[in-house]
């Protein structure tokens, strides 16, 4: 493993591990329940810095940082079956979901005040046994499970209301063609082997990708894997303003 994969698995699994003191920071329920009171809690933050980071990084907070990906991967040596299908299945989640969200602040009035630390003890997500009994459930039915059953980051792929904000964001740089971080391939250098493809943790059509000279892809996380089990330099990072 290169040293930029044991660099990318450790914060992601780090990651993973601080999620019960981070929990309520990426919590689809509290964001309405403060909507609802009129207050700009932790997750409408988290999710509004997600949509610009993508801006010009892409989905690579997924990659890189997401807790729910440390967990997943971290699940990759017990079950490591590709994930083709079923992409869409998120933005049905994702779309009502913000609408209980836009609806009640309109209704509303708008926010009054900040509460990043809305909920929490002192900060800390998982402050009673109730809170820890919610984290477990949403950690197994979510995240685990999806990934026993379906595959490889089963949660990103199907589930996870995060993501779409950041495909949004991603959208929006590709149709204004701002400077931002991508992948880019040098077809004339891939030898068919597919490890690119196989080693994908999003399970995308790499090798394909790579001999379409098109790296472009909503699912993609930008962490690399496909650059560094190579060693012909055929992907690279890149930081430029083609769509």
């Amino acid at each position: 493993m290169k040293d930029r994969q044991k660099l990318r698995k450790g914060i992601i699994l780090f990651s993973f591990f601080l999620f019960p003191a981070t929990f309520y920071y990426f919590s689809p329920v509290l964001i309405i329940q403060a909507t609802a009171e009129g207050i700009i809690n932790g997750s409408f933050i988290m999710f509004g810095l997600m949509f610009i980071s993508s801006l010009v990084l892409g989905r690579a907070f997924c990659g890189w940082v997401c807790p729910s990906g440390g967990c997943q991967e971290a699940i990759f040596s017990a079950r490591d079956k590709r994930v083709t299908k079923g992409n869409y299945v998120k933005w049905i989640i994702w779309a009502p979901w913000v609408g209980s969200i836009v609806i009640p602040a309109i209704r509303g009035g708008g926010y009054t005040r900040t509460e990043f630390f809305y909920h929490t003890e002192y900060g800390f997500s998982i402050g009673n046994v109730q809170a820890l009994i919610t984290y477990f459930i949403v950690l197994f039915v979510l995240i685990v499970l999806p990934a026993f059953i379906f595959g490889r980051r089963s949660f990103c792929h199907h589930l996870c209301w995060m993501a779409p904000f950041m495909i949004a964001g991603r959208q929006i740089r590709n149709k204004f063609g701002w400077p931002s971080l991508k992948l880019k391939s040098e077809p004339d250098k891939c030898k068919q082997c597919l490890k690119c493809t196989t080693s994908c943790p999003m399970s995308l059509p790499v090798e394909d990708m790579v001999n379409g000279n098109k790296m472009e892809d909503a699912e993609c996380i930008l962490c690399g894997t496909c650059i560094d089990v190579f060693k012909f330099d055929t992907i690279k990072y890149a930081f430029y303003n083609r769509a």
